[in-house]
């Protein structure tokens, strides 16, 4: 009776922690004391918490123990905004309850990733070795922004420091249906590209005089869509391009556009990196324009973790997805970009398990009270084997 009741004021402790969490709406890049929520419950379990803001973000990083081996809990506290409170079928920052779902801005994406973090931080703290293990948590409030001074930036903190983490596990959701049954491995590199063309107006009638705008894009497009990209491998999708937007100003029907912009974006696997994407791009489309302005932004670079004969993440992932579920999980690279990118190395594995993601950035954002549940137990039984190897 007394086991029961631990386990299940554990369990009440992680709901909580999420409904505490979700209740403070913190819209990119505020944090609005969600981090200082979090340091106040692990400064008791014995990390030492620091600050680290930089222009408006807010970061915390936290540290327990002295050991050779390094593991992080890395995720963030920003949500994206809710959109009109009234079209939500329970306020945005209510975080209610009803039948055993838990409605909220963030309540996928990912609060309550951070609250299972804690509630199995909580369970497993006491039999780690701190003399073995070096814990961290890496939390920002700039996931859901610009992603320039959040990750990056305690990234080049670790970094100054000379501190090298082993794994990272990130708390992003990454289910489709029920919590475990896929975790992402890796991502691909993303690369948004704008192509300004300059033409030349002039009436419909005259193109002989003209140089007109849209068919020299036209040309650029079917050029960009027919560059052969590498297929990819079932772990991890093929790179691919695709047209976004394409914009030839005011339209007039007796009159030639005399300028045309196109904005593109890529998404590649390793080994491309962005010099050599730029490159191949620039390969193909100057030679039907040498005046067109070729610009790129939104930068994001590649990885892929791979399994470890020892001291493997992916591997204490599967352990404890199947212990909670009974199955084990897809390994995927699929969907955007995330911050775990900043912090994957040769080095560093990096894998991110939470919460189904159906849900996130939508109206009625939900989960599940036993995929947040499910979730704390897996995170507990991952430190716990952490723990039992490091010794």
């Amino acid at each position: 009776m007394v086991a029961s009741s631990v386990t299940e004021q554990l369990h009440i402790n992680s709901i909580y922690f999420a409904q505490q969490l979700i209740t403070l709406p913190s819209v990119t890049p505020c944090d609005a004391g969600c981090q200082s929520f979090i340091a106040e419950h692990l400064e008791q379990l014995g990390f030492c918490c620091q600050w680290l803001p930089r222009n408006g973000v807010t970061n915390l990083i936290a540290r327990w123990g002295n050991g050779a081996r390094h593991f992080a809990f890395s995720g963030h506290t920003d949500v994206v905004p809710p959109g009109p409170a009234q079209v939500w079928s329970h306020p945005p920052f209510a975080a209610t309850i009803k039948n055993n779902i838990l409605y909220g801005r963030g309540a996928a994406d990912m609060k309550t990733g951070i609250a299972a973090m804690l509630a199995a931080t909580q369970r497993a703290i006491a039999g780690m070795h701190p003399d073995k293990l070096t814990f961290w948590w890496l939390i920002t409030s700039d996931a859901e922004g610009k992603a320039e001074d959040g990750t990056k930036w305690i990234k080049h903190y670790l970094d100054a420091q000379n501190i090298s983490l082993d794994m990272c596990l990130v708390g992003e959701p990454t289910a489709n249906d029920y919590t475990g049954d896929t975790l992402k491995v890796g991502r691909r590199g993303s690369l948004s590209g704008t192509l300004v063309i300059t033409g030349q107006q002039g009436h419909v009638a005259y193109p002989q005089y003209s140089k007109n705008a849209i068919h020299v894009a036209t040309d650029i497009c079917q050029t960009l869509r027919g560059i052969p990209w590498d297929p990819g491998t079932a772990d991890l999708p093929g790179t691919s391009l695709q047209i976004t937007h394409i914009d030839t100003g005011c339209f007039t029907d007796n009159m030639l556009p005399a300028g045309a912009r196109i904005e593109f974006n890529i998404r590649y696997t390793p080994p491309y990196t962005h010099t050599s994407v730029a490159a191949l791009i620039e390969q193909h489309i100057y030679p039907i324009d040498a005046d067109v302005r070729l610009s790129w932004s939104r930068p994001c670079h590649a990885y892929h973790s791979q399994a470890r004969t020892k001291w493997c993440l992916i591997k204490l992932c599967e352990k404890a997805i199947y212990q909670a579920t009974g199955r084990y999980p897809i390994l995927s690279t699929a969907g955007g970009t995330w911050d775990g990118r900043f912090l994957a190395s040769d080095k560093t594995q990096v894998v991110e398990l939470g919460v189904p993601n159906r849900s996130i950035h939508q109206v009625d954002e939900h989960v599940h009270l036993s995929d947040l549940l499910t979730l704390e137990d897996i995170y507990c039984t991952i430190l716990t084997e952490l723990s039992l190897q490091a010794t």
